[in-house]
C-alpha cells in the first residue's frame, strides 16, 4: 500500500497533455514522480487535492537583493528618467547591502515566490565582493547565502553567477557603481569550480551569465564559454540582451550588428541558452535567435517598470521560439501576473485578444503556462530526455500547484476556467491555496509556512539597509 504521504489523487490536474480527471500521483524518497495515472482510483491513504493542480512555473530570471528596493525607485531623478536613472539608484543598494542582508532578503523573497506559483528560480548572481569591491575571503560567500535561503525556503535554485568586467562596448573599466560585481575569467572559473559541489549537495544547478555585451568583451566571452564546456557543456547559459535601445545603438557602433544578430553569429546559441529581455529586436532577428532553441527570458512587469518596451512576441514565435517569464527587480512577485502582463502587452501591440492562445490549447491561460513551464525547465537547465516540456510528468520533481476552488474567481467554475480566473482574475487575493515542491509541501492557505519569521527578516534587513543609505 502506498503511504500517504507519497501519493497525491487530483480531481483535475494540467498535464502535458492537457486537463485529466482523477489524477494519482506517486513519488519516490528522492521527490521525483514515479507513476501517474489519469482515470485513476483514489486510495484511501493519497492526499486528497482540495483543487485543480498544476504544474509551478520557472521563474527564469532573478536579482534576488533587488527585492529590497522594490516601490524606492518610483520619482524622477532625472528630467526624462529611464533604465539608466534607474540603474544608477540600484548601485546605491548594491553597494550598501550586506552579505546578512542578502540572504534576509531572498530568504523571504523565495517564499513569496513560492506561494506565487514559482517552484523554480534562475537567480542571476552578479553582487560578488564587499561594497569597496574586495573580493571576500570566501569568494562564494554571497552565493551561499542564496543558496542556503532556496534550500530553507524549499524552492528549486539554478545559480547563475554572473561574468562582469566592463562599463560598456570596448572594455571599458567598470564604474564606482559596478566595483562589486568584476569578475574576470579565471577568477570565474575558481568560482564555479568552489560552487560546484555546494550545488550538488542540494540538487542546485550551476550555470553561467555573461551579464550582457557590452559587460562582456567578445574575446572574454568565448573563452568563458569555453571554460563552462570543460566544467559542463549542459550547465545554462543566460544573458541580458538588446533590453535597451542604446544598447542596440552602442553595438552597432562597437561591431557593425545589432546584439541578437552578434549573439547569433559568433556563438552556437542552442536551448541552454536564455535570451534575458531580448526586447528590441527586428523581426529577422527574432527569427533567426528563435530557431537556435534559445529561450526568450521575458519579465513583463520589470519590463514595464523599467519602460523597456514590448516583446515582439509574433516573430519569436514565427522563429518557432520557446520562451519563459521571471521577476528580474521584483517590483511584482506574482507568476500569474507576469503571465497576464505578457497576454496584454501583445494585445496593445496587435490590438487583438487571446494573442498568446494556440489551435491546441484555445484557453489562452492553458496555452501559456504551458509555455511558460517548458521553457522555465530548458532554460533552468533542468530538462533531461523526455522531460523537455518540465510540468508534472514521470521523472520530474514532484512538484505542484493547488488552487483554491472556493476562491471569488475561481468558484463554480470548471478548470480550464479556472486556470483562467487565477491568470486574469485573482490578483487582488491569490488564488493559490498551496504549493509542494519534492513531495513536500511549502505553502498553505496562500502562504509560505517560514512566512512570518522570513518577513520579519526581511523587514528588519530593510530597514537596516535604508539606515546605512540615510534613506
Amino acid at each position: 500500500m502506498m503511504s500517504s504521504s507519497h501519493a497525491l489523487f487530483a480531481d483535475h490536474a494540467l498535464l502535458p497533455t492537457g486537463w485529466a480527471r482523477d489524477v494519482l500521483f506517486t513519488w519516490d524518497t528522492h521527490g521525483r514522480y514515479t507513476h501517474i495515472a489519469p482515470n485513476a482510483a483514489c486510495p484511501p491513504d493519497a492526499i486528497r487535492a482540495a483543487g485543480p493542480v498544476l504544474p509551478g512555473i520557472t521563474n527564469l530570471h532573478s536579482h534576488a537583493f533587488q527585492r529590497a528596493f522594490a516601490g524606492l525607485t518610483e520619482y524622477r531623478a532625472e528630467a526624462a528618467d529611464s533604465f539608466w536613472s534607474w540603474r544608477t539608484l540600484m548601485y546605491g543598494f548594491a553597494n550598501a547591502i550586506s552579505p546578512e542582508q542578502v540572504e534576509a532578503v531572498a530568504t523571504y523573497l523565495y517564499g513569496e515566490m513560492l506561494a506565487a506559483g514559482y517552484t523554480s528560480v534562475c537567480e542571476f548572481h552578479y553582487l560578488h565582493h564587499d561594497p569597496d569591491g574586495h573580493p571576500y575571503l570566501d569568494d562564494a560567500l554571497l552565493a551561499q547565502a542564496l543558496l542556503r535561503a532556496a534550500h530553507n525556503t524549499g524552492i528549486h535554485m539554478t545559480l547563475l553567477p554572473v561574468l562582469y568586467q566592463a562599463s560598456g562596448f570596448g572594455g571599458a573599466p567598470l564604474s564606482t557603481g559596478q566595483r562589486r560585481f568584476g569578475h574576470h575569467v579565471d577568477s570565474m572559473q575558481r568560482l564555479l569550480e568552489r560552487l560546484a559541489p555546494l550545488c550538488a549537495s542540494q540538487d542546485a544547478r550551476l550555470g553561467l551569465a555573461p551579464h550582457s555585451l557590452r559587460a562582456v568583451t567578445p574575446d572574454a566571452l568565448k573563452a568563458a564559454l569555453a571554460m563552462l564546456d570543460t566544467l559542463d557543456p549542459t550547465a545554462p547559459v543566460h544573458i541580458h540582451i538588446a533590453e535597451q535601445t542604446r544598447e542596440v545603438e552602442d553595438c552597432v557602433a562597437f561591431c557593425g550588428q545589432r546584439p541578437v544578430d552578434w549573439l547569433v553569429d559568433h556563438t552556437d546559441l542552442s536551448a541552454r541558452w536564455c535570451l534575458v529581455h531580448a526586447t528590441h529586436m527586428t523581426p529577422t532577428e527574432a527569427r533567426r535567435a528563435a530557431a537556435t532553441g534559445a529561450i526568450a527570458g521575458l519579465c513583463p512587469s520589470t519590463e514595464a517598470n523599467l519602460g523597456d518596451g514590448i516583446f515582439d512576441m509574433a516573430s519569436w514565435i514565427d522563429g518557432q521560439g520557446q520562451w519563459g517569464v521571471g521577476s528580474d527587480s521584483h517590483a511584482c512577485v506574482n507568476a500569474a501576473e507576469e503571465l497576464q502582463l505578457l497576454e496584454y502587452s501583445q494585445r496593445w501591440a496587435t490590438r487583438q485578444r487571446n494573442v498568446l492562445a494556440t489551435p491546441a490549447h484555445p484557453h489562452v491561460a492553458e496555452a501559456m503556462t504551458h509555455a511558460a513551464v517548458a521553457g522555465g525547465v530548458l532554460a533552468a537547465g533542468r530538462a533531461s530526455s523526455g522531460l523537455q516540456q518540465g510540468g508534472l510528468q514521470v521523472g520530474g520533481a514532484a512538484d505542484w500547484v493547488v488552487l483554491d476552488a472556493q476562491h471569488p474567481a475561481l468558484a463554480g467554475l470548471a478548470p480550464a476556467d479556472m486556470l483562467s480566473g487565477h491568470v486574469f482574475g485573482s490578483h487582488r487575493t491569490s488564488a493559490i491555496a498551496e504549493v509542494w515542491t519534492r513531495g513536500t509541501q511549502r505553502v498553505s492557505g496562500g502562504r509560505h509556512h517560514r512566512h512570518d519569521a522570513d518577513l520579519s527578516g526581511f523587514v528588519n534587513a530593510r530597514a537596516a539597509l535604508l539606515a546605512s543609505m540615510k534613506r
